[in-house]
């Protein structure tokens, strides 16, 4: 006899997640969309499974705002362990290579970090999402293959030692999207001359939202208990993942042709790029550019009901 299905509801809004260890994004995000009964969800990048922190987590119309997310710059704190590489660059993985590990200085690890900020070139892990003629390359590791990666162009907008102790080093990095930490722990070993993998990895920031408020797994599992009202209350807005974007507000008149897929003319806005755009009010109606000839198209718009 088959299980009764779970009724689902229309959920919108973001849940900033402090993802444990041990979860796949995808198996965070699913746990959570199971625990709202939602009808519709994504998350925002992925963190490998030995991560932890910040994993924004969309619900229905926050979807729209996903892919802004996943775009964004992120900031992490990362532990290492110097003078062992491993299969998957992490603590998961088997100890590949053993080196000793010389007497180091802080002047000579800045010295070496000075040469990874900026743009540099990272060829992407075979223990990766990637994929390489339709399977990903995680797969193909693990059955013992390894196929050539392009380099990658990435940024590095700040990179800083925290802390230096014998075998373990504590950096903090600000980075461009398509960043892999695990790679560039490996290469910042690799140029102390003695290899290094991660051992402990937390995502702090990403676009919008830094050091933020995060919500425990646990906690949520918690407010379940209580009912979706407790669990709607941790609900974030959805223009809140934007709100480093400028922003311009539409009378009722603009905001009605604009919902009607049509571009409006806005007195004053000169603002380049994207657009958060609100109106008549405080009501976030969506996402908008601004054209050449002055004036605002819409882009991604919330269904009324998701606006607050």
């Amino acid at each position: 006899m088959s299980k009764p299905r779970i009724p689902r509801r229309d959920v919108h809004g973001i849940v900033l997640l402090d993802k444990p260890s041990g979860y796949t994004s995808n198996q965070a995000l699913q746990r959570v969309k199971y625990l709202f009964r939602a009808r519709k969800a994504g998350h925002t990048g992925s963190l490998d499974p030995l991560a932890t922190g910040l994993l924004p987590l969309c619900f229905g119309e926050a979807t729209k705002v996903s892919g802004f997310l996943l775009d964004a710059d992120k900031h992490y704190q990362v532990n290492c362990r110097l003078g062992q590489r491993t299969l998957t660059g992490d603590a998961e993985g088997e100890v590949v290579e053993t080196q000793a590990v010389p007497p180091l200085s802080r002047e000579q690890v800045e010295a070496v970090l000075a040469g990874f900020r900026g743009e540099i070139q990272q060829v992407p892990p075979m223990y990766s999402a990637l994929k390489h003629q339709g399977q990903r390359l995680y797969d193909l590791a693990r059955k013992g293959q390894e196929v050539e990666r392009r380099p990658r162009q990435v940024r590095i907008h700040a990179l800083e030692c925290l802390a230096l102790e014998g075998e373990w080093l504590s950096l903090d990095v600000v980075c461009s999207k398509g960043t892999y930490i695990r790679t560039l722990v490996e290469d910042i070993g690799a140029a102390l001359g003695c290899g290094a993998h991660v051992t402990v990895l937390r995502r702090l920031g990403l676009g919008a939202y830094q050091n933020p408020q995060m919500i425990p797994l646990e906690r949520l599992e918690a407010l379940a208990e209580e009912g979706p009202e407790a669990l709607d209350g941790v609900l974030r807005p959805v223009d809140e993942a934007l709100a480093h974007w400028p922003a311009v507000e539409l009378d009722a008149d603009s905001a009605f042709y604009l919902r009607q897929g049509q571009a409006v003319f806005v007195p004053g806005c000169t603002a380049q790029g994207w657009l958060r755009v609100y109106g008549p009010g405080p009501r976030f109606l969506g996402i908008g550019r601004l054209q050449d000839d002055g004036r605002v198209a819409p882009k991604r718009l919330m269904v009324p009901a998701a606006r607050g």
